[in-house]
């Protein structure tokens, strides 16, 4: 006699792999993805622009801790300058944090997250 409903061969759709085995695992990924969250986010980035002119270090959360300017790139005839230099640091430690946020996410194969 067959058996009514549920799923053929038991729980056969998850690999063999019992429901309460599988919420533990996806409880602890879980766990290891808020980990890994906030420890980029304690981590600090820093680019530079000009040679050197302009330093600007961000958070792995994405706040700008700080930005140096050297003496010599402020002149106040070529505003413009220091403007894109700013942006270029920032840009680049912004590009950083993502690169890093990429690389440390990566590992969780996850389909559909990413």
């Amino acid at each position: 006699m067959a058996k009514r409903g549920g799923f053929p061969g038991g729980m056969g759709g998850f690999g063999g792999m019992n429901i309460n085995q599988l919420m533990k695992e996806a409880k602890k990924m879980q766990a290891d993805i808020e980990n890994s969250q906030n420890e980029l986010a304690s981590k600090e980035f820093e680019a530079t622009a000009g040679g050197g002119a302009v330093t600007v270090k961000v958070s792995g959360a994405k706040f700008i801790k700080e930005i140096k300017l050297q003496k010599d790139v402020v002149d106040p005839d070529d505003i413009e300058m220091l403007q894109d230099l700013i942006l270029t640091a920032t840009n680049e430690a912004l590009r950083k944090v993502d690169d890093a946020q990429a690389a440390q996410m990566g590992k969780y194969n996850i389909p559909g997250l990413m």
